[in-house]
């Protein structure tokens, strides 16, 4: 883990994060579910340790939707946007790269990625669920 700190939050600014170090996985997610709720064909995912991940403005804002328990979505209850994903079997929180400042998204591989509504071509491995051996699905 590096020093360095990153800012995300809400589109209205009610609610921010502090993100320290780098993420442990950057992933294109095409889950039904990621999709659904982002409203969006695939979802720009990054991971990190969960004790990383700080809210320091608006907890209080920030509603909560669990489809399941591995997923513990949370959201700004003033404008609407997704905030957060913590995942608390995994010990990870998924913060959507695109709302973190100055974090360069590179990720390595797309996961969920029977469930596409939308080809990518990219060259990186596509995986049935999280992956694993016997998992990876042609492109």
């Amino acid at each position: 883990m590096g020093d360095t700190t990153r800012k995300s939050g809400c589109l209205c600014g009610a609610v921010e994060l502090e993100i320290s170090g780098e993420p442990n996985i950057m992933a294109y997610c095409h889950c039904e579910s990621c999709r659904g709720w982002l409203s969006a064909p695939l979802h720009a995912a990054s991971l990190w340790p969960t004790e990383n991940v700080q809210v320091v403005k608006g907890a209080d804002k920030l509603g909560l939707y669990k489809r399941t328990e591995a997923s513990h979505r949370q959201f700004c209850t003033a404008c609407g946007a997704a905030v957060l994903i913590v995942h608390p079997d995994l010990g990870m929180t998924d913060v959507p790269a695109g709302s973190i400042h100055g974090l360069v998204y590179e990720p390595t591989t797309h996961v969920h990625y029977n469930e596409k509504v939308m080809a990518v071509r990219d060259g990186l491995p596509k995986f049935k669920g999280f992956g694993g051996p016997g998992n990876e699905l042609p492109e």
